[in-house]
């Protein structure tokens, strides 16, 4: 059979149209909690390629000026993670397997939020294992986990989507970044995070691993408050609610809500119908939400507004970010609800 380098995985992911490509050993994840341990998917493994397909910056353009929200949900989150990357991660994994070796491309499940099934096979784990892509990520060297738990390159910044593909060959591992050579701790984040999720370094909240003789850690973020500000339950980052809903009152700051909760409210509201109305000619709960579910197949609303969209203006204006621009992104002052949905600043 032909042999197969590290450096041929590489290229071939680039020319799959991949932004970049990471290995990891094996060595380096067998730390990772049983549910999150791709050797319960890929026993055989050696080596977890990782793939990158960059978020394009004018994604959060529509966002920015709080006119266009559909871009953001099919090209920077639910069809980039699930059509536009994995078309490249499958023909890597396919290149990998014409060289005889196996390949199991995996798709990045959220691991914090999915139930643990009974195994069904004596010995073993439960039938929802589900690595986690970020820590695989940094593992591959590919860049590290910025303060809000949002992955950093030094090419793109925050702006990419990540895939993995476990491989039984041996490939060489990429060198690890050193930990903070990407994320300043400047608290961008955290002090502009719609949903109040991402706590301040001085809470001493944080998530820390150790990967060989580095040790990395992140922000401790409030996954519930994070899931319901993202799909649109918080005023202070969705118009449409304030519209649709004006009697709801949701400050989200003060709710103890957890991921798995905020899922089921946030698409409970979103499919949910009522009788029509002149001014609801559609019958739907929130006109918009349904309007992208059906486009898309998915809503995300607050736009990464803390952990992607002022952490990337930073970083740009720090001269942190390879991918340069001739003109910078935000323009004017941001636009800014308070929890009641009442515009605050323009």
């Amino acid at each position: 059979m032909a042999e197969l380098t590290g450096q041929q995985v590489k290229e071939a992911g680039l020319a799959a149209g991949l932004d970049a490509v990471g290995i990891a050993n094996i060595e380096r994840l067998k730390g990772a909690p049983e549910q999150m341990q791709v050797a319960n998917i890929f026993p055989e493994c050696k080596s977890v390629v990782m793939t990158l397909r960059r978020i394009p910056r004018g994604v959060y353009r529509g966002i920015e000026e709080g006119t266009h929200w559909s871009n953001y949900t099919f090209y920077g989150y639910n069809r980039l993670n699930s059509f536009f990357r994995p078309l490249g991660t499958y023909r890597l994994a396919c290149f990998i397997e014409d060289h005889g070796w196996e390949a199991v491309p995996v798709y990045p499940g959220v691991p914090e939020a999915t139930p643990t099934r009974a195994p069904v096979r004596e010995g073993q784990v439960g039938a929802d294992v589900f690595p986690a892509i970020r820590i695989a990520a940094v593992a591959a060297g590919l860049g590290e986990c910025g303060w809000s738990k949002v992955f950093l390159t030094r090419r793109f910044g925050p702006r990419q989507r990540l895939g993995m593909i476990l491989t039984d060959a041996e490939l060489e591992p990429d060198p690890l970044v050193e930990p903070n050579s990407i994320c300043t701790l400047c608290m961008a984040c955290a002090q502009t995070c719609g949903g109040h999720a991402i706590p301040h370094i001085k809470e001493n909240k944080h998530v820390e691993i150790q990967i060989e003789d580095k040790t990395y850690r992140w922000g401790d973020v409030d996954m519930g408050k994070c899931t319901a500000t993202h799909h649109g339950l918080n005023k202070e980052v969705s118009p449409f609610l304030a519209r649709d809903c004006p009697g709801l009152r949701l400050n989200i700051a003060e709710q103890e809500i957890s991921e798995e909760e905020a899922y089921k409210l946030a698409y409970t509201i979103a499919g949910g119908t009522w009788r029509k109305t002149d001014e609801f000619p559609t019958g739907h709960v929130v006109d918009y939400y349904k309007t992208m579910l059906q486009s898309t197949g998915y809503f995300a609303v607050c736009g990464a507004n803390g952990c992607i969209r002022e952490c990337m203006i930073r970083m740009e204006k720090a001269g942190k970010v390879e991918n340069e621009f001739h003109e910078e992104f935000r323009k004017k002052p941001k636009w800014q609800l308070n929890y009641k949905g009442e515009v605050v600043s323009e």
